[in-house]
């Protein structure tokens, strides 16, 4: 009678998934980010920043000229985290009473993404003094797609669709313990807590509304006066807040 062989998993012998991935050091288990005062920055002003396009139908319509030119549009956009009342929070650009968006823009064509962002961040939120800017990229934290020339962004690509128009990617930025930020006089700044965040697409849009769930893989280091006073979620319970 035959003997059948098992078949293997397609692994190197000897190594389970497990081990082949902690053996090449690919995968992260636990992720932790530096969370520091929102009392700690100081926020200035500057000239306005005005966007490109006077309308939706304007920046569509750019959009399409320069998807016919370049190809698909590349967007950058930064996760800025700060802690207040034990909560972290994200610096959100507010425009009007109901417009917020994440700090960032358009790439250059040909350009990097890492270096982009930076540019994009300093442009926004950088000093006029000429001082330096600490900007240190994490991660990457979404990857959004535009199938169309029209608002619906989705966190694929959807089965049907092989040119997407856009790509937004999304990274979270360290922070440094302290910094000056100047913001355009025609934003404000804002710190927007997490469960305000959650769920909330109306309010928010769907890309910033599902940053509760992309940030949830993160463990929050929280510091004050130079020393972390706890990790966020996991010693909550000790502070009374569940």
């Amino acid at each position: 009678m035959a003997t059948l062989t098992p078949r293997r998993s397609g692994w190197p012998a000897g190594k389970t998934p497990q081990n082949a991935y902690m053996s090449s050091g690919s995968l992260t288990l636990e992720r932790t980010i530096n969370l520091y005062p929102l009392t700690n920055y100081t926020f200035g002003t500057k000239d306005a920043l005005y966007e490109k396009d006077s309308s939706v139908q304007a920046r569509f319509q750019r959009m399409r000229e320069e998807f016919e030119k370049i190809g698909m549009r590349r967007s950058v956009e930064g996760i800025l985290l700060v802690h207040e009342h034990n909560l972290p929070h994200v610096l959100l650009l507010q425009l009007g009473t109901t417009f917020f968006k994440l700090p960032g823009g358009e790439l250059n064509a040909g350009e990097d993404q890492v270096e982009g962002l930076k540019r994009l961040l300093t442009e926004t939120l950088g000093r006029t003094d000429g001082g330096p800017m600490d900007w240190t990229i994490e991660d990457t934290v979404g990857n959004w797609w535009r199938p169309n020339f029209e608002p619906p962004q989705y966190p694929y690509v959807p089965a049907h669709m092989t040119k997407p128009k856009e790509h937004r990617r999304l990274y979270l930025v360290q922070l440094p313990e302290k910094a000056l930020f100047a913001v355009p006089r025609n934003y404000k700044l804002v710190a927007a807590p997490l469960f305000e965040l959650y769920d909330n697409s109306a309010g928010y849009g769907p890309i910033i509304s599902s940053l509760p769930q992309a940030l949830s893989r993160y463990e929050s280091l929280f510091y004050f006066m130079n020393k972390v006073k706890f990790i966020f979620p996991c010693e909550l319970e000790g502070l009374g807040i569940f």
